[in-house]
């Protein structure tokens, strides 16, 4: 027997909805947090792989992702834990393990910044931590500040200029930013910067580049605005007495002055105040010498609608670069602020006036939630962000190279993925892409980008038919260009492919369609108020608006323009779908409800042609029917339910499907049935952890063999028989893992276990479906299976052997 190796093809993850949840490496490898799990994405990678690799550990929800080098990653999660990470090989081999985690804080982590061997966490249990991170790899707690009852939302640290001075920025449920100084190892408060009116989100030092230069740091809040403030050493080190008094005079006399200003501008401005006042620090070296240093507010960035989500300065990218900062925001879109060369009225080269030098997003507010978080990779050669639904842009700059001004931007095409639950997924009938049915209230389409070279074939998302207004729960193919899917409502809803997608699918050659197949509507678009996607296009009132048919879609192309039309709704049940199959003929579908009485625990046939019943419905269950599979042949139709039991209806010619035989073989919810594709057996799947194989014998179907199971069984499906007279049977499990089985058709009591698939390339919660991708003929022994999870990935897995 040849060894089993198993490799991923393809992650379809969203990011989670933490401003902190993603970071990338110097060597522009993002990591971020999914769910439970941290992903890897090489954005570097030649043929856009996408998602390489998926960590599992955390049993929470992922909420900061920092890195300390490239081969070293911090990440904390919604119960207060703090892992790292450590990788042994190069960027991209899946050698990332975990060297340790500790209980940092009480409550969830919001907030990690990491500079040298010095981490800070804040925790909405109101704590700062201060970590020292070993080489050996343990977490060292070394200082614990409070920040009282408001929770840090950001930190940042940076070190004063030209000191090895550490400062420390901490923001959140506050309008003011405060600063602590390290001293003799321990922070301590040193400064409060007010300006802002609302809560501050986002924090980032820009470390001079320069001995002349200041410390810059940036705050971004809820009020809309940015601030910059400048840390910069103060020339006189003595001062001479009359001057520090005449400062403090000053400064009283500015404070009066603001309080006056707020005063009579409360109409018109809500008081939105400038403070000049200068805020000392003062830093001791090892020598017992101290310097002083400024901090002074220096510019008011506004241009933003909404609240900022994140900052970061681009990173350096030559001697003469221009200092660049990326804000990102609720109202959909990222901006690029750098100073303008044009200086004040005065000529007084310490004012600065800041631009706004490009925009990128949506424009015309808050369009689904808008950026919650946005990273800089390849050196600031691209700017990349994630939204509310987990989704990413990404611009690349196209650069003349004489100067910032002169600078081209252009959106590429980037990962995606459900947010949340992935429910259901169904290959096309050929298996060139698959339709998978989110919680998230969305169906999409991953397709295989072929590529003259094998390894350059990747995965991506290629369309979005359905956003809906209910979750989604399963989809599945009638033909390549048709889809029937079920949501948290009564009624089944068909879908037809636009022009669009049959041309899409053409030029990324991802699957090829006649020439008459062009002769449909261009798209869909969905009508105000509405759930149906109606079909646009050709002489219909409403322009469409649709994404390009010659690349991939963008993310915010997704979310609207490559929808498909609904051509048909299938009523009949009278409580919410739960399951949905279709024949291997397509002529039949087959739909099932939730139930607590018999009257609904009822599988409903259709034909396809008419979508009208067929027959009467299969009645026989007492409460839901959990899964509905056909025989091969279509000659039986095979139910199972939460009642522990399953019944088979057979084809009784026009009286339809007719009652054949029942048993009640489990002793728990029976999760999912499925046939060979012989017909000559089929598999049930019980959370009782056993899968049983059922063969008819003279009129009566028995169990020919029981297989035991480490974990709950939540899904299962058979092969065919591959060259060597072998099929394999996937298990997946309650706890994320796949089993693999093999067996011989002339020997039915023998099922091998070949594999097991543990959560490091398989899930780390339970599994909703899986589907092994209908072969092509020269396989070689490679097969492809699909699995969906609760956890929210959706993946690919190759399986040799």
């Amino acid at each position: 027997m040849d060894e089993i190796t198993v490799s991923t093809a393809f992650i379809a993850a969203s990011t989670n909805r933490f401003s902190h949840a993603a970071d990338t490496s110097l060597d522009s490898l993002v990591a971020l947090g999914t769910g439970n799990l941290v992903a890897l994405w090489d954005v570097t990678a030649a043929n856009d792989f996408g998602i390489f690799e998926s960590l599992p550990g955390h049993s929470a929800v992922v909420t900061c992702v920092r890195f300390l080098s490239n081969d070293r990653l911090v990440t904390g999660d919604e119960q207060g834990m703090l892992f790292l990470w450590r990788n042994n090989g190069r960027k991209t081999t899946l050698e990332w393990t975990l060297v340790t985690r500790v209980k940092a804080h009480e409550k969830a982590v919001t907030s990690l910044y990491a500079l040298g061997n010095t981490l800070v966490s804040g925790s909405s249990d109101s704590s700062v931590k201060v970590w020292d991170t070993v080489i050996s790899g343990e977490f060292e707690e070394r200082q614990t500040i409070s920040t009282g009852k408001r929770y840090p939302l950001s930190l940042a640290l940076a070190f004063l200029p030209g000191t090895q001075a550490l400062l420390l920025a901490i923001s959140g449920t506050d309008v003011k930013v405060q600063l602590y100084l390290r001293s003799e190892d321990q922070f301590i408060p040193s400064a409060s910067l007010a300006g802002h009116e609302d809560w501050v989100r986002a924090l980032s030092f820009r470390s001079p580049p320069t001995p002349e230069e200041p410390l810059i740091l940036a705050s971004g809040s809820q009020d809309a605005t940015i601030r910059l403030w400048n840390v910069e050493s103060v020339k006189t080190t003595t001062p001479i007495k009359g001057e520090s008094e005449l400062g403090q005079l000053s400064d009283e006399l500015l404070d009066a002055f603001e309080a006056s200003l707020g005063e009579v501008a409360e109409g018109e401005e809500g008081g939105r105040q400038i403070s000049l006042k200068r805020h000392i620090l003062t830093a001791k070296s090892s020598d017992g010498s101290s310097q002083q240093f400024s901090v002074t507010f220096d510019a008011l960035l506004v241009g933003h609608e909404f609240g900022i989500t994140s900052l970061s300065w681009r990173p350096d990218l030559g001697p003469n670069c221009v200092p660049t900062i990326l804000s990102s925001s609720t109202d959909s879109s990222l901006i690029l602020w750098s100073p303008s060369s044009v200086l004040g009225a005065t000529q007084d080269s310490s004012t600065s006036i800041w631009i706004n030098r490009q925009r990128f997003g949506d424009v015309g507010g808050q369009r689904l939630g808008g950026f919650v978080g946005s990273l800089w990779t390849r050196n600031g050669q691209e700017a990349l962000a994630w939204g509310w639904a987990g989704g990413w842009r990404r611009w690349e700059c196209k650069s003349t190279g004489k100067s910032d001004v002169e600078e081209h931007w252009k959106e590429l095409a980037t990962i995606s993925g459900h947010r949340g639950p992935v429910k259901g997924l169904a290959w096309s009938p050929n298996g060139e892409y698959l339709i998978s049915a989110g919680v998230d209230q969305t169906t999409r389409i991953f397709g295989e980008l072929h590529h003259s070279d094998e390894s350059k074939r990747a995965w991506h998302e290629i369309a979005r038919p359905q956003v809906h207004g209910y979750d989604l729960l399963d989809a599945v193919f009638l033909d390549p260009l048709k889809f029937v899917s079920i949501a948290d409502e009564k009624v089944a809803r068909v879908f037809e492919a636009p022009r669009n997608f049959v041309q899409l699918a053409k030029s990324l050659d991802v699957a090829h369609f006649s020439e008459s197949e062009i002769n449909r509507p261009a798209g869909a678009s969905v009508p105000p108020l509405g759930l149906s996607n109606k079909a646009v296009g050709d002489g219909s009132a409403v322009a469409p608006v649709l994404a390009p048919s010659t690349r991939r879609p963008f993310e915010g192309e997704l979310s609207g323009a490559t929808l498909w039309p609904e051509i048909e709704k299938i009523f009949g049940h009278g409580c919410e779908s739960m399951t949905l199959a279709v024949s291997h003929s397509h002529k039949f579908i087959a739909t099932a409800c939730k139930a607590t009485s018999p009257e609904h625990a009822v599988v409903r046939i259709y034909e396809t042609s008419t979508f009208k019943p067929f027959g009467q419905p299969l009645s026989g269950h007492t409460l839901t029917v959990t899964r509905v599979a056909f025989s091969p042949d279509d000659r039986f139709v095979l139910s199972v339910s939460r009642d522990r039991t399953w019944h088979l209806f057979e084809l009784k010619g026009d009286q339809g499907y007719v009652f054949a035989a029942a048993e009640k073989p489990h002793a728990r919810i029976v999760w999912d049935c499925g046939w060979s594709a012989e017909g000559d057996v089929f598999a049930t799947a019980s959370r009782d952890k056993l899968v049983k194989i059922w063969k008819q014998d003279d009129k009566k179907w028995t169990t020919i063999a029981t297989i035991k199971m480490p974990s709950p069984a939540t899904a299962v499906d058979i092969s065919p028989v591959n060259a060597d007279q072998r099929r394999k049977m996937a298990v997946g499990l309650e706890d994320g893992t796949v089993q693999i089985f093999s067996n011989i058709p002339s020997d039915l009591t023998s099922w091998r276990l070949d594999a097991t698939i543990d959560t490091d390339l398989a899930h780390v919660s339970q599994i909703h479906r899986l589907s092994w991708r209908p072969a092509a003929k020269d396989n070689k022994g490679v097969t492809e299976l699909a699995s969906c999870s609760e956890d929210g990935t959706l993946k690919v897995l190759i399986i040799q052997g």
